[in-house]
C-alpha cells in the first residue's frame, strides 16, 4: 500500500467522531490511504510519491455546500453584475446595461443580477421607464439578489405576456402604481414565471456551469447540493450530467428535484418517471423532491405566524396550501424520495413539518432524512418537532452577516432563533450549512465566520446566543452536508477509505483571531485525489488555475 501523494506537517482537522487533529494524510488514487503523524504517513512513501509540506496550515475535508444554485450562479457570470466593485448607484448599473445592449443583438435578453437596493446611493428599485430609456429593442431584466424579485422593461413584459389586465399569479405579485400602471416589478411567482421566457440557451447554461464549478473549487468547495434553477428542471439535470461526464463540472453534485418555476410540475414529473433519491454515483446523485412554500427573508416575503415587526399587516406569501403540500410531497415520500421544501418563515416551516409528519404517519420509514431548506425562523417548538421527526435543516449562517440589520428591522427578537446553529447542536439536530449562492456570497469561510460570530456587516450582534465554535462550524460545512445526502460513509471527514476530497487553508483556522475568520484564504483544493486549485503552488508545480480571477462574490 504505497501513496501517490503525502501531505505532512499540517493541522489536519479530520472531522471524525472525536474531532481528531492529525499531522499528515496519505492519498492513493482517489482515496485516503492513511491519516496520522507525519512519521506515520511517510511510511507509505515510495520514490515516486509526491510529498507536500503543509507547514502548519489547516487541512480539512472539502467543503460541502448543502444548498446553492449551480446553474443560476454560472449563468449570472454571463450577465451584468450589480455587485461589481464599481457599482455604487443605479446610474452605474444603467451604464453597464447600455454597454451590454450595444454588444447584444436586438431582441436578445439582457440580464443583470445581484441587485440590492439598500447597497445603492438611491436606495430604491429602478423603474420600467428607466429601463425602457436604455433599450426597447432588448428585453431587459434586473434580478434582485434574493432571486425572488425582478424589474423588467416593457419589451420583457411584452414577451412574457404581462399587461395591465394580467392577474397576479398564485404566490406572486405583478406590481402596479396608484394609477394601475405596471411598474415593471415582479415579486415571487410572477418573477419566477418571467424566466419561462428569459431562459438561457443550452450552450450558455453549460458554459456557465463550467465557470461556476471553477469558482466553487477556488472556494474550497468539493461537493454541492444543487437546489434548482428557472425553467424545466429536467433540462437542467440533463445538461448538468452532460457537463459532469465531460469533466467540465468538477465538483460532486447532489441534485435536488426542484425548479424555481412551478416546482410542483417538475416534482410530479420526476415522481412519475421512476428514479428516486440516491440514484447515481459519487459524482452525480439524485437528491430530494423539493417545493417552494414561501418567499425571501429580505424581500421580505417569508410566511410568518406573527406579523413583521416593521409592518403589522404583513405575514408574507404562501405558495401552496397544506393539502397541496401533503399531496405532492406525500406522494414523493411514498414512492421513496427524500423530501424537502424551501421554508423560511415559521408558518412555512410549520407547514412542511405537518406535511412530513403526515407522510410518515401514513407510510413510516426509518432514516428518511427529510430536509427543510433554510428553515429561517426556527422557534424552539419547531426545533423540537424537527428533532422528533428526524428532519435535517439546511441553514444559511452568512445570511446573518449580510442581512442582519434588515432581519432586526423585519423580525425583531425573532433573530434570536433565526438559523439557530447553537440550538441545533445542543438538541442533537444535524444541520448542514449552505450559502444559497448566488443569493449571497459563496465563500464557506464567510459562513464559518458568521456562525462563530453572529454579527452583521456593521458589527451589530444578531442573535449572538446562537454562536458556535470553529470546529462545530467546520463539521456543519463538511460531514453534516454528507449526512444530508446519505453520503457520510464516503466523504465529509478525513478518514481512511474515504474519497480524497479536501482543502488547505492559508493558515491555521484554529489559531486565527475569530473576528478574522472570513479573511482566511483557500490555498489548495483536491477532488478525487486530483489537485484542481493550488493558489501558491504548494505542490511545487505550475498551477493551471494560477492567475484565475478571484471569486465573484
Amino acid at each position: 500500500m504505497k501513496a501517490d501523494k503525502i501531505f505532512i506537517n499540517g493541522e489536519v482537522i479530520t472531522v471524525d467522531q472525536h474531532n481528531s487533529i492529525a499531522e499528515g494524510v496519505a492519498v492513493q488514487g482517489n482515496r485516503i490511504l492513511a491519516v496520522g503523524s507525519t512519521e506515520e504517513v511517510l511510511s507509505y512513501r515510495t520514490a515516486d510519491t509526491e510529498i507536500i509540506n503543509v507547514n502548519g496550515k489547516s487541512l480539512l475535508p472539502g467543503f460541502n455546500d448543502a444548498h446553492l444554485h449551480l446553474t443560476i450562479y454560472g449563468t449570472n457570470l454571463l450577465g451584468v453584475s450589480c455587485i461589481a466593485p464599481h457599482i455604487k448607484s443605479l446610474d452605474d448599473i444603467f451604464i453597464d446595461l447600455r454597454k451590454k445592449c450595444q454588444e447584444t443583438p436586438k431582441g436578445k435578453w439582457v440580464r443583470a443580477w445581484g441587485f440590492k437596493e439598500s447597497s445603492l446611493k438611491e436606495n430604491r428599485f429602478p423603474s420600467k421607464d428607466e429601463l425602457d430609456a436604455i433599450s426597447t429593442d432588448h428585453p431587459i431584466v434586473i434580478i434582485r439578489t434574493c432571486n425572488h424579485t425582478s424589474i423588467a422593461n416593457s419589451k420583457a413584459l411584452e414577451i412574457a405576456g404581462i399587461t395591465e389586465q394580467s392577474s397576479n399569479p398564485d404566490g406572486g405579485i405583478i406590481e402596479r402604481d396608484s394609477n394601475g400602471q405596471l411598474t415593471g416589478k415582479l415579486i415571487e411567482n410572477a418573477h419566477m414565471q418571467l424566466f419561462e421566457y428569459a431562459a438561457y440557451a443550452e450552450d450558455e447554461i453549460r458554459k456557465g456551469m463550467k465557470l461556476a464549478s471553477d469558482e466553487f473549487i477556488q472556494a474550497g468547495i468539493t461537493s454541492v447540493h444543487d437546489a434548482g434553477a428557472y425553467g424545466d428542471g429536467a433540462d437542467s439535470l440533463r445538461i448538468m450530467q452532460q457537463a459532469i461526464n465531460a469533466g467540465e463540472v468538477k465538483v460532486r453534485v447532489y441534485a435536488l428535484i426542484g425548479s424555481l418555476t412551478n416546482s410542483h410540475e417538475f416534482v410530479e414529473k420526476m415522481v412519475s418517471a421512476g428514479p428516486i433519491t440516491g440514484l447515481g454515483d459519487d459524482r452525480f446523485r439524485i437528491g430530494p423532491a423539493k417545493l417552494f412554500t414561501d418567499g425571501s427573508s429580505v424581500g421580505p416575503t417569508i410566511a410568518t405566524r406573527q406579523p413583521y415587526s416593521h409592518n403589522q399587516d404583513d405575514y408574507g406569501i404562501i405558495y401552496y396550501s397544506q393539502d397541496e403540500l401533503n399531496r405532492i410531497l406525500g406522494t414523493a415520500h411514498k414512492k421513496g424520495f427524500q423530501i424537502t421544501a424551501h421554508a423560511q418563515g415559521d408558518r412555512a416551516i410549520e407547514m412542511i413539518l405537518d406535511c412530513i409528519e403526515a407522510a410518515l404517519s401514513e407510510h413510516p420509514r426509518e432514516d428518511h432524512r427529510h430536509r427543510i431548506e433554510h428553515a429561517g425562523i426556527a422557534s424552539p417548538d419547531l426545533q423540537d418537532r424537527m428533532k422528533k421527526l428526524g428532519v435535517v435543516p439546511i441553514p444559511n449562517p452568512a445570511f446573518m452577516y449580510v442581512n442582519g440589520e434588515r432581519y432586526l428591522e423585519y423580525y425583531g427578537d425573532r433573530v434570536q432563533y433565526m438559523y439557530p446553529a447553537r440550538d441545533y447542536i445542543d438538541k442533537g439536530i444535524v444541520a448542514a450549512f449552505a450559502s444559497d449562492a448566488p443569493v449571497i456570497f459563496l465563500d464557506p469561510m464567510l459562513g464559518i465566520h458568521a456562525a462563530v460570530n453572529r454579527k452583521s456587516t456593521d458589527g451589530q450582534g444578531v442573535g449572538e446566543n446562537q454562536c458556535i465554535s470553529v470546529l462545530e462550524a467546520i463539521r456543519a460545512y463538511t460531514w453534516n452536508g454528507a449526512y444530508a445526502s446519505f453520503e457520510e460513509n464516503i466523504k465529509g471527514s478525513i478518514e481512511v477509505g474515504k474519497l480524497a476530497d479536501f482543502t488547505i487553508l492559508s493558515e491555521s483556522i484554529l489559531h486565527v483571531d475569530q473576528e478574522k475568520l472570513k479573511d482566511v484564504k483557500i490555498e489548495l483544493t483536491m477532488v478525487n485525489g486530483e489537485v484542481l486549485y493550488d493558489r501558491n503552488d504548494l505542490c511545487g508545480k505550475k498551477n493551471p488555475k494560477k492567475g484565475a480571477r478571484s471569486l465573484v462574490f
